[in-house]
């Protein structure tokens, strides 16, 4: 495993980011959480390099591909924090998009090795409806980020059934920490959608979202040094 200095680097900018965040300064906390991103995207593209002539390209590519959404998606849905009312709301629903796009590269890369997609696509779905029905009794949220919630969560949820599925079809490091990167994220989505649509906000939360959710890029970018 090489550049792991890179995933020190990335916590430590999140963690700075936080504070900042917590600060209320949140322009600057924007272009830190930009910075700490740029890491995990970093030490993919560092990662992959010695994988011009792997037998799957196009795989290491959708993983690139994810990762650099994912970035792009982390700076666009803070400034929900940067703009006020209407804006701030837009900005919201465009980052979810954005990471929307960004697991649906994820779910084509894991796709390409997964023996039974059909069948654990469908299981995908059903825990998608069972876990929607679960967050809506402890949310309050319009009807649009309800419909964007249900495609963005049930776009990871299929993700992280395809990704096991991969793993069981061809069992390998590389899978296995792809697999635990791609749980962490949707943990960290859950924690982020009940903190911000929940009765209540909590500061810990917003912590754990965000390390979680940094860890679980961070396992997705050193995946591809396993392949």
């Amino acid at each position: 495993m090489q550049y792991l200095w890179l995933c020190l680097l990335c916590l430590v900018l999140a963690v700075i980011f936080i504070a900042v965040e917590k600060a209320e300064r949140y322009v600057e906390a924007d272009a830190i959480k930009g910075l700490a991103s740029l890491c995990f995207v970093a030490l993919g593209w560092l990662g992959s390099r010695g994988l011009i002539g792997a037998e799957d390209p196009a795989y290491v590519g959708l993983i690139l591909v994810g990762l650099v959404i994912g970035a792009v998606a982390d700076v666009v849905l803070n400034l929900r924090y940067v703009f006020e009312g209407e804006k701030g709301k837009i900005a919201f629903l465009a980052g979810i998009l954005v990471f929307l796009a960004g697991h649906v590269a994820y779910l084509l890369a894991v796709a390409r090795h997964c023996n039974a997609l059909p069948v654990l696509v469908g299981i995908g779905l059903v825990l998608t409806g069972a876990l929607m029905v679960w967050i809506f009794q402890r949310i309050e949220a319009s009807i649009a980020f309800k419909v964007f919630g249900v495609f963005y969560i049930g776009a990871i949820t299929i993700m992280n059934c395809v990704a096991l599925g991969a793993l069981i079809s061809h069992p390998s490091a590389h899978a296995a920490m792809f697999l635990v990167g791609a749980l962490l994220f949707l943990v960290s989505d859950i924690i982020l959608i009940l903190n911000t649509f929940g009765p209540e906000k909590r500061f810990s939360w917003r912590v754990a979202n965000l390390m979680i959710y940094y860890i679980g890029q961070l396992l997705i970018a050193l995946s591809l040094q396993l392949l």
